[in-house]
């Protein structure tokens, strides 16, 4: 039906006879002459249609927005200085000669080149209208880009693209599963994927030694802002390979892919510990863009006369940060109490600080509510420690160790980004030497990544001394977001015991949750690790987009719902009964 698309029409197209389909963007009348922009999802062209050719300009001068119509008609430059140079086919339009409208549409809910004003409620319920629009297609285009790069990357490097089942058996991977029931087998449940992490290890015990999957995962997560129900992961795993290996393939393959799709060239990665992490920016995925570093003070905090600071300070769980801000003396009143507000949402109960008016005069020249329970020799150490500067301000943090790096670290981010303090524009690195595991509320231990995660060092020393034990366990992260994640995993079933039995999985639920995967431990598993990007982020990040939303073509709400076609609905009480299900009547509440 069509001979082009509409954007990709050239000054080389001229004196062409071609046929277009596409929607109506726009419809203009100029003194007679009916001016219609044509759009398809490569673009936008103008198309001229002259009173001359009757019945065509009869059905143009009737079109509307968003009209399905075909036109045929030749190709011409632009008359001089009607040139357009913001559009790709700013230089040429098309002569409309034959005209059909091949469906007509009801007035959109949104206007597509208005959409700004537009709640994003709206435009999830009307998606499809929503990707109509050139930046939504543009971001699609680019995420199948990614998607076949990355395939023909891997591909060239020997992997196989394998695909692992959908419906499985629940397993423990930090968040719930979404359940399937079986109706052939009463009472019993499938669960849908969190990733294909055994699946991916047993490829590995089978001999396929590389594999990848664009796989799709499922987590029903508390809800989040900027997550998912269901999520795209680029899966990878690799037999023979240490992790030095793994992160230089990938890292190259993250190189390649910005460079060739979005003209980005990422400097060197470089390797950050886990606890270096947590010390100095108060994130295990820090943006490096930013400057600002937290400083801890607890040793200059344990004598003052100000239990906010030294109960802290004498925790061994607590800790007493500060966090620079250089030039910072001129926020308002006002905005420090707007940031008092941002990081009570990370469990910080306050937000002392001080200004740096004169850092010669320890008595007047430091300005705060608390310096006065400040020794002058703790108030010399802390400008000293910090480096401070007349101008500067100083946020202090102190509270157990994990409310004081979440809350300054969020803090850093906000100010990086409301004083434009970012350095560069792509900052990349890895993260290594994370724990192996980390304590619950409850006195145990959880595994920071996974249960299948290859500590560093012997069964033996993990055992003596669980939570002291580094694993072997790698993150990418750039600007500030973990693009992937992935490790060196568990091939020798003794340790996979021993981490199974540190984290309070008996034998018996072992071999019922795995036995499996213990099973294939003791035929010939190779040495295996591997990593998952996020596709969703990784393009989230490509196309400069605030929200995952914005670069999947059909997402959930925030409340893990589809607006479009309201799911989850109520099913039907037969379908429900072929399944063994019951429902449970809703208890009323006063």
């Amino acid at each position: 039906m069509r001979s082009h698309y509409c954007g990709e029409l050239t000054a080389s197209d001229v004196d062409q006879q071609i046929t277009l389909c596409g929607w109506v963007h726009r419809r203009r009348d100029h003194g007679g002459v009916i001016f219609l922009d044509l759009r398809d999802r490569e673009g936008i062209v103008q198309v001229v249609f002259d009173p001359d050719l009757e019945a065509s300009f009869a059905l143009a001068d009737s079109c509307r927005n968003e009209f399905v119509v075909q036109v045929k008609g030749l190709v011409r430059a632009r008359p001089a200085g009607t040139e357009n140079p913001d559009m790709p086919t700013g230089a040429v339009e098309v002569l409309g000669q034959e005209f059909d409208i091949l469906n007509k549409s009801e007035t959109p809910p949104f206007q597509l080149d208005e959409h700004q004003s537009v709640g994003e409620d709206v435009r999830l319920k009307y998606r499809y209208v929503d990707l109509r629009r050139p930046e939504m297609a543009a971001k699609l285009k680019l995420r199948s880009k990614v998607s076949t790069f990355i395939r023909n990357f891997l591909d060239q490097n020997g992997f196989l693209d394998i695909e692992t089942p959908i419906l499985t058996r629940a397993t423990p991977e930090g968040a719930r599963d979404y359940l399937v029931p079986s109706r052939t087998h009463k009472g019993h449940f499938f669960a849908l994927p969190q990733s294909p992490q055994l699946f991916k290890q047993l490829l590995m015990v089978a001999g396929m030694d590389r594999y990848y999957q664009i796989a799709k995962c499922f987590r029903d997560e508390d809800l989040r802002a900027d997550r998912q129900p269901e999520f795209t992961q680029i899966d990878i795993e690799t037999s023979f390979m240490d992790e030095g290996q793994i992160m230089a393939l990938t890292e190259k393959m993250v190189v390649e892919l910005f460079k060739s799709q979005i003209n980005v060239d990422l400097d060197a990665f470089p390797t950050m510990p886990y606890s270096e992490a947590m010390e100095t920016y108060g994130s295990d995925k820090p943006d490096l863009r930013i400057p600002l570093q937290l400083v801890t003070v607890s040793d200059l905090m344990k004598d003052v006369d100000f239990k906010v600071f030294s109960g802290p300070a004498n925790d061994d769980n607590g800790r007493v940060a500060g966090l620079k801000v250089p030039n910072g003396g001129s926020l308002t009143r006002k905005q420090i109490d707007t940031y008092t507000k941002f990081v009570s949402i990370y469990g910080a109960r306050g937000l002392a600080y001080i200004k740096v008016n004169d850092a010669s005069d320890l008595e007047a020249g430091l300005q705060s509510p608390i310096v006065k329970f400040l020794p002058l020799e703790v108030r010399a150490a802390l400008l000293e420690r910090l480096e401070a500067k007349n101008g500067d301000l100083i946020f202090f943090g102190a509270d157990t160790e994990k409310v004081v790096n979440e809350a300054l670290g969020a803090l850093r981010c906000k100010l990086g980004e409301d004083l434009e303090l970012m350095t560069c524009e792509w900052a990349p690195l890895w993260v290594v030497d994370f724990p192996m595991f980390e304590a619950t509320s409850d006195g145990g231990i959880t595994a920071i990544h996974h249960p299948f995660t290859a500590p560093s060092c012997t069964p033996e020393e993990l055992e003596a001394s669980p939570l002291t034990g580094l694993s072997r366990a790698y993150d990418m992260v750039l600007n500030g977001t973990e693009l992937g994640g992935g490790s060196i995993r568990i091939h020798q079933q003794e340790m996979q015991t021993k981490v199974f039995e540190l984290l309070n999985i008996g034998a018996e639920e072992q071999q019922d949750k795995f036995g499996f995967l213990l099973d294939a431990l003791k035929f010939g598993c190779p040495p295996h690790g591997g990593l998952a990007f996020g596709l969703d982020r990784l393009v989230m990040l490509m196309t400069g987009s605030n929200s995952i939303r914005e670069v999947i073509a059909f997402p959930k709400t925030q409340s893990a719902a589809c607006a479009m076609t309201q799911a989850p609905s109520i099913v039907a009480t037969k379908q429900l009964r072929e399944l063994n299900i019951k429902l449970r009547e809703k208890i009323a509440t006063d």
